[in-house]
């Protein structure tokens, strides 16, 4: 795993499309239970280097309800995005992850943990690609039937501030799926 890890962060092979340069970010361990697959990381998470390192991060550990230790302990949490570099920016936010992260790497980092209990795929690319046509039309239809991923797959919406719209309209995803995602979570990781 520690092989593969370096091997990811030396990854080069969409260079001439960053406009910041690679520096992948992505996590994992052996014994992760829970994977994160989310977009890409923004110019925060890539001037840290740290996964989730920005207020979507903070508004996802809420909804997760674990604690920044918890989420960052590697035995617990894998983070791979579809885009393990910063895309750059696009007309109305950042640009979609770039294709060619997740066909050459994700297969091996799951072939590397045999302990994972729960992908949650977060945002349209990540359910697209892992759903393929049990995706519904849209993300709101694919969250709204969350439960018929379980117990393999939990879907959700990005947890970005700028998705605070989708959240006033969609109150369902408040009042009913984050506690089923809680109560997910707080189980996988008992076991």
């Amino acid at each position: 795993m520690e092989d593969l890890l370096h091997n990811i962060r030396q990854c080069r092979i969409c260079e001439a499309h960053l406009p910041l340069g690679p520096r992948p970010v992505a996590t994992g361990h052996p014994d992760s239970k829970i994977v994160i697959i989310g977009q890409a990381p923004g110019t925060k998470v890539h001037q840290s280097g740290i996964p989730w390192d920005d207020a979507s991060g903070r508004q996802l550990r809420k909804w997760l309800d674990v604690s920044t230790e918890v989420f960052y302990d590697e035995s617990k949490f894998a983070i791979i995005p579809m885009g393990f570099c910063y895309p750059g920016k696009g007309k109305s936010g950042d640009l979609p992850p770039r294709k060619e992260c997740a066909p050459q790497w994700h297969q091996a980092l799951f072939d590397e943990m045999k302990q994972v209990e729960l992908v949650i795929l977060i945002g349209m690319y990540a359910q697209k690609y892992y759903l393929k046509e049990k995706a519904k039309r849209t993300l709101t239809e694919t969250v709204a039937n969350y439960k018929d991923y379980l117990p393999q797959y939990f879907v959700l919406p990005h947890p970005s501030p700028r998705n605070r719209f989708w959240l006033a309209k969609n109150p369902w995803f408040s009042d009913e799926v984050l506690n089923v995602l809680k109560l997910t979570v707080k189980k996988v990781l008992k076991d």
